[in-house]
């Protein structure tokens, strides 16, 4: 399948802004979210490195052009920029492409559905770390999340650990009657059982 990419700028009046969109990339969009995640919020040179050491290499290789061609346009709208470390990498994301269907034949004429899915992935770099071309978006696609909440994850886990020991306890002492009637009751049914052979034998 063939790739495009389109290149286009962002008209903005204080900070620079440049966007680069890969379409039709063959890869379905949950396995390039976890190489596009890891360049969110970075400078576009420690992007680039990223990229070309990526543990998925067709990936990062893309995404290494990807980024590669944004910084050349902001090269192209702004002649003296340096390099690279000039720019921050402030959007990076991921939408679902078309998807081709194909199936599998199985046994007894069934057939198995599979859908071969297609990413399309959208760069946006900045020479301003904060700026944001859709004031919209979600936290975790503006920037990698911090290590204040997963603290606070970890300590909603913690309450949530403490309220089920809190209640555990509670729920023992109303199963424990439960459990020792059925007992009492088998006990009580073996002893008429020997009243009764007791009885047939005298």
């Amino acid at each position: 399948m063939e790739r495009r990419l389109f290149v286009s700028n962002a008209d903005t009046t204080s900070a620079l802004v440049t966007r680069a969109v890969l379409r039709d990339f063959r890869a379905t969009p949950q396995k390039a979210r976890r190489v596009v995640n890891l360049v969110r919020g970075q400078r576009a040179d420690n992007a680039l490195n990223m990229m070309k050491f990526a543990n998925q290499p067709e990936l990062g290789a893309a995404i290494y052009s990807l980024i590669a061609s944004a910084v050349s346009n902001a090269k192209q709208k702004n002649p003296s920029l340096r390099d690279a470390s000039e720019l921050w990498v402030i959007e990076a994301l991921v939408d679902e492409g078309f998807t081709m269907k194909r199936y599998r034949p199985r046994a007894q004429g069934r057939g198995f559905a599979i859908n071969k899915r297609s990413s399309q992935v959208t760069v946006v770099l900045s020479d301003d770390k904060n700026f944001r071309t859709n004031p919209n978006l979600k936290s975790s696609q503006m920037q990698k999340p911090r290590i204040r909440f997963n603290s606070s994850r970890k300590g909603a886990a913690i309450t949530e650990t403490k309220a089920a020991d809190s209640v555990a306890p509670v729920a023992s002492a109303k199963k424990a009657p439960a459990k020792k009637a059925p007992a009492k009751k088998a006990a009580v049914k073996k002893t008429t059982a020997k009243k009764a052979t007791t009885g047939k034998a005298e």
